[in-house]
């Protein structure tokens, strides 16, 4: 009898890909189980620890990264960088890829059922560790993220449009369910997190009052904000209706160059999003043309529909004195 496999359509992945993402998408069907039962399975939420950037690690952070290292030092897989460790690990000395990852973005939301997710990144393995990832986010041969949610879906690309999976609950096999799926352009959808706003710079403030303006405003159309603090969560709402996700730099320490991961978590975002038609920056430069300059360096992130992503740029190119006004006469609270 032959053995199922945890991705059940295999032709948009290529062949030497193949058991790298049944590896991650059979660690992400046990992952999703665990979670599904919740204070069930043990206290999932709890702290203990903190990664090299500070954020505070919950049991599940742990023990997804634990897991995902385990099964992929199977799967062809060289290097091995995640968000919950220091540094590179090498898994198997003859693997011909490297595999950034994020086990569980979103872990601060493990307690309120919130949806939360994996994001990984494949390039082809280099000699050196570091060198693996450190380089054009373009040369990724694979991105994408699962979510764990009311349902556990795969998205994914490869450099051939995104593909979107559904884990069945039945079969615990990945189906296929969209061969070519797309950002929409039509959403009045922004997310951000505006307890922020005293900190942003003037064009993400000015472009923001723009939105909040509605219809008396220069946009001449109503906006609703969205802000779930879960990249995947906000990822996949944009992959489904469209919008655009803002996590910018601003004034605080250590928000300089933004909060969210080149490495782990905005290349393959970036590259998914590309590949399903819209668009993804660190608010004036595209982020498939950067390069991270450290495993776990930080950068602006802008993406969604892409003529949403091009109006942010636009407002940063905007003469000073023009922002000025924009945001002297339109406050985000005095509108």
């Amino acid at each position: 009898m032959q053995t199922k496999t945890p991705i059940r359509d295999l032709q948009h992945i290529p062949a030497a890909l193949q058991p790298l993402m049944n590896a991650l998408c059979e660690v992400g069907a046990d992952l999703s189980r665990t979670i599904q039962r919740g204070p069930l399975g043990g206290a999932l939420g709890a702290e203990v620890g903190a990664n090299t950037g500070g954020d505070t690690q919950k049991a599940l952070d742990v023990m997804a990264d634990e897991a995902f290292a385990a099964r992929l030092a199977t799967a062809d897989v060289r290097w091995f960088a995640s968000e919950e460790q220091d540094s590179v690990v090498e898994l198997d000395p003859k693997g011909r890829f490297a595999l950034a990852i994020d086990p569980l973005d979103g872990s601060s939301n493990i307690e309120v059922n919130v949806s939360i997710g994996t994001i990984f990144s494949i390039f082809e393995a280099k000699e050196d560790g570091d060198a693996s990832f450190l380089r054009p986010a373009h040369e990724q041969l694979g991105g994408g993220y699962i979510i764990y949610g009311p349902q556990t879906m795969l998205v994914v690309t490869f450099g051939k449009g995104t593909q979107e999976y559904l884990l069945d609950p039945d079969s615990k096999q990945f189906v296929l369910t969209q061969e070519a799926v797309m950002v929409p352009s039509s959403a009045r959808e922004f997310a951000i997190n505006a307890s922020n706003y005293r900190h942003w710079s003037k064009p993400i403030r000015a472009y923001i009052d723009d939105c909040i303006a509605g219809d008396e405003g220069p946009r001449e159309k109503n906006f609703n904000m969205r802000w779930v603090a879960s990249l995947v969560a906000e990822t996949h709402r944009i992959i489904s209706r469209g919008g655009v996700f803002l996590y910018p730099a601003d004034s605080r320490k250590g928000y300089e160059k933004g909060r969210l991961r080149m490495v782990y978590e905005c290349a393959p975002i970036a590259f998914v999003i590309e590949q399903a038609g819209g668009s993804a920056t660190d608010a004036q430069d595209r982020i498939l043309d950067k390069s991270a300059t450290e495993l776990h360096a930080r950068t602006p992130f802008v993406f969604g529909s892409t003529d949403k992503v091009s109006r942010v740029a636009a407002y940063h190119d905007l003469p000073e004195q023009e922002v000025n006004a924009l945001f002297g006469n339109r406050g985000l609270f005095r509108v």
